[in-house]
């Protein structure tokens, strides 16, 4: 909701939400000590990472504060847009989580009561997995912020300033981010004992996604102006994994009993995954118009200004 003068939240809000970010930055500090009641650090050690712990916990807090704020669309449409070539994907796992719904109900068990059962089965076990996993809080939260963060919120406006132009960015600051990537090549060959051919493979397919995801994360930043767009397509990505084109459903036959796979579940993931990804393309646009996150922006004395696409 926009304020009398055409902004999306107004001035004293601005005010109390920055002053609220900026004590919640120092009052954490003291939070393992005077709230969680933790003991005192034994080392300077121990007491620093305490300390970078906080910090990063109150950077995180204070992204999703502006994302609450600033407005809505910066999180729902660039996740919708997103999404849509991972419909295949989805298409492909809804149709495998209801052939086993359905196996159940063909043992003579309730249907809808299990349907619900295994649902919050499934959702219970990941989020535990996810809380109890150091891969997933890396994967899902600290690689998402950090590297949008550094890649994104501080790489792009300095390639603004030094005069490059929009496009250019684009395309040049996905090059830095696949670059922080090159370490996972001498973790393989060197730590892990790939071969070189192996290691190079792999690495390479994942310098090529990188570089893409980039490409795009770049042009939702660009385009909305908001770190939170790209940060909230990372962490769906990472979430999802690479999109595929489909899964094959296996069937019962009905003479031998046994599970064998059919096409039609293929078509379908097929057709789903053409359709998302052509709406993704005819989306691309519209769905990231500067004017649908601030119509203001050439006025704030900032470095979006430059980013109207003229």
């Amino acid at each position: 909701m926009e304020t009398e003068d055409g902004s999306h939240v107004s001035k004293p809000v601005a005010v109390i939400a920055c002053t609220a970010m900026a004590i919640f930055y120092v009052a954490v500090l003291y939070a393992p000590t005077l709230i969680l009641r933790f003991p005192p650090p034994t080392s300077l050690n121990n007491f620093m990472i305490r300390r970078f712990v906080c910090a990063i916990v109150s950077s995180i807090v204070s992204v999703i504060v502006c994302a609450l704020l600033l407005p809505w669309h910066a999180v729902v449409f660039p996740l919708s847009l997103t999404s849509l070539p991972y419909i295949g994907s989805l298409v492909s796992k809804s149709i495998s989580v209801v052939n086993s719904w359905k196996e159940h109900k063909v043992h003579g068990e309730d249907y809808w009561l299990k349907c619900t059962q295994n649902a919050s089965e499934m959702f219970l076990e990941w989020i535990t997995s996810i809380a109890t996993n150091v891969l997933a809080w890396r994967n899902y939260f600290v690689a998402p912020f950090t590297e949008e963060l550094v890649f994104r919120a501080c790489i792009i406006p300095l390639l603004l300033c030094g005069g490059f132009k929009i496009y250019n960015i684009i395309f040049l600051s996905p090059i830095f981010f696949s670059l922080a990537h090159l370490n996972h090549f001498l973790e393989l060959y060197c730590q892990q004992n790939y071969s070189f051919g192996k290691a190079s493979l792999i690495v390479g397919f994942q310098l090529g996604y990188t570089v893409i995801f980039g490409v795009y994360a770049s042009f939702l930043f660009i385009r909305t102006g908001h770190i939170i767009a790209p940060i909230v397509a990372h962490i769906f990505c990472n979430v999802m994994g690479f999109p595929v084109l489909s899964s094959r459903r296996k069937e019962r036959n009905g003479e031998t009993g046994f599970m064998q796979p059919t096409s039609y579940s293929w078509g379908l993931a097929i057709v789903a995954f053409l359709v998302g990804i052509g709406s993704f393309l005819w989306f691309l646009f519209p769905a990231t118009s500067p004017d649908l996150y601030n119509d203001r922006t050439d006025n704030c004395r900032c470095w979006h200004g430059y980013c109207r696409w003229n």
